[in-house]
């Protein structure tokens, strides 16, 4: 973990003009974070299948006196190459990718370097998936119909050590840990899905044939089979009837009604 910033007051005989431009490096508490000097940039790296949604990422970001842009991929096996050759202070990653998942993506990447940061953006329900990505590595969770208000203090506050999810999903954690249940197996119909599984559920529900699903994910035509049949069996499910009536069902319920973010209104 990063050693939170601290403040840092130059010395007497510092420049003076570089005083001007920042004298202090600020400790940072609740509350949105302030901007972390120039000096001190970050650099960032988007991996989303989206080109809407890059563009706007990276006009935000680029935007920042405290942080920029300096490399974007659309699908997880150019992602992690990218991030290996550039080495960025933090991944910006989308969960649905061409090839491996966004959580298989933070995996590798937080085995080839554990210092770099990750924040996930993404459509899916931040009740489902928080947990799975904070524990595959991220330090946050933003869906994608907040990135507008949100993102820019998960950065920052991914680069101060600090974890950031919504106060309602920080809330479920706290009660599912006291509980004992913070796998969310007691509330969850699907806790027992891997990661691919559940993103094969969603992509069912969405109405994608398997056929479609495997050029999606860059797998296999038997490969998405097995997978639909070992989540009929640990879903109790009975026929490819019952799995598609599921996964409709689930994706209608726990992801966002409005595709559209509004980085892709603006762009």
């Amino acid at each position: 973990m990063r050693r939170p910033f601290k403040s840092v007051k130059l010395a007497p005989n510092s420049n003076p003009k570089a005083a001007k431009q920042s004298s202090v490096i600020r400790v940072y508490s609740n509350g949105p974070l302030s901007e972390i000097p120039s000096a001190v940039k970050s650099r960032i790296f988007i991996v989303d299948d989206h080109p809407l949604m890059r563009m706007g990422l990276r006009a935000m970001i680029n935007g920042e006196s405290d942080m920029e842009v300096c490399g974007e991929a659309a699908d997880a096996a150019t992602g992690t190459a990218e991030i290996m050759r550039l080495r960025p202070d933090l991944v910006i990653a989308d969960i649905s990718l061409k090839g491996n998942s966004g959580i298989e993506l933070i995996k590798n990447v937080k085995a080839f370097d554990p210092g770099i940061d990750v924040v996930v953006v993404s459509m899916y329900d931040e009740s489902i998936y928080a947990l799975r990505v904070l524990k595959a590595g991220a330090r946050a969770y933003v869906m994608k119909q907040d990135v507008t208000t949100r993102v820019l203090d998960a950065i920052r506050r991914a680069r101060n050590g600090q974890l950031y999810v919504s106060e309602r999903v920080a809330s479920q954690m706290l009660n599912r840990f006291v509980d004992g249940t913070e796998d969310g197996a007691a509330d969850s119909p699907v806790s027992s899905l891997s990661d691919r599984e559940l993103e094969i559920v969603n992509l069912i529900g969405d109405g994608l044939p398997t056929r479609e699903i495997a050029a999606k994910l860059f797998l296999s035509i038997k490969t998405v089979e097995t997978h639909r049949v070992h989540i009929k069996r640990k879903l109790n499910l009975a026929n490819a009837t019952q799995l598609v009536q599921f996964c409709v069902r689930w994706v209608e319920e726990n992801r966002t009604a409005n595709r559209e973010t509004p980085l892709e209104q603006t762009g």
